[in-house]
């Protein structure tokens, strides 16, 4: 088990609630939580189930989820067999790329509902009609963001 101080205690739960509201699994939500306040970078197996005080099967099912997922990495250091995890803080990037493609699909499957939709309900259709529209133009302006965001980096970073 580590040691965290009450303030850290206190943002992982403000954290997990967070990331449960936003649809993540609440035992995946405390592990990355809890990687991301933790003074250390990397913990073991057994560190993240003691200190969250959650069962084995729950701990290996939210850590193997969060593996496939890209957002822990799991590693191993030289000369200790104990496997210690990670938050892929570095994919943060590709995950919001993620998001965004996440959301053209769907779009592209609300035009498709759009185009089989009956005509007599045209303020639905006319709702509708707005949604798409503003993921289209969150498409163009994400796309631009991104760009902008790479290029000022590029610069800081030289």
């Amino acid at each position: 088990m580590i040691e965290l101080k009450a303030e850290q205690l206190e943002i992982i739960q403000k954290m997990s609630v967070f990331q449960v509201r936003a649809g993540m699994p609440p035992t995946e939500a405390r592990i990355l939580s809890l990687l991301l306040v933790s003074d250390r970078t990397e913990l073991t197996f057994d560190e993240i189930r003691e200190t969250l005080n959650t069962s084995k099967s729950a701990v290996s099912t939210a850590l193997n989820t969060l593996v496939l997922r890209n957002k822990v990495e799991s590693i191993t250091i030289p000369g200790d067999r104990k496997r210690y995890f990670k938050h892929q803080l570095k994919n943060w990037n590709a995950n919001a790329k993620d998001g965004l493609e996440k959301l053209l699909s769907v779009n592209q499957l609300l035009k498709e509902i759009l185009a089989v939709r009956t005509s007599e309900t045209e303020d639905f259709n006319q709702d509708l009609k707005n949604v798409i529209a503003f993921i289209d133009f969150m498409q163009v302006e994400l796309v631009q963001v991104f760009d902008k965001w790479n290029k000022q980096q590029q610069i800081e970073n030289k």
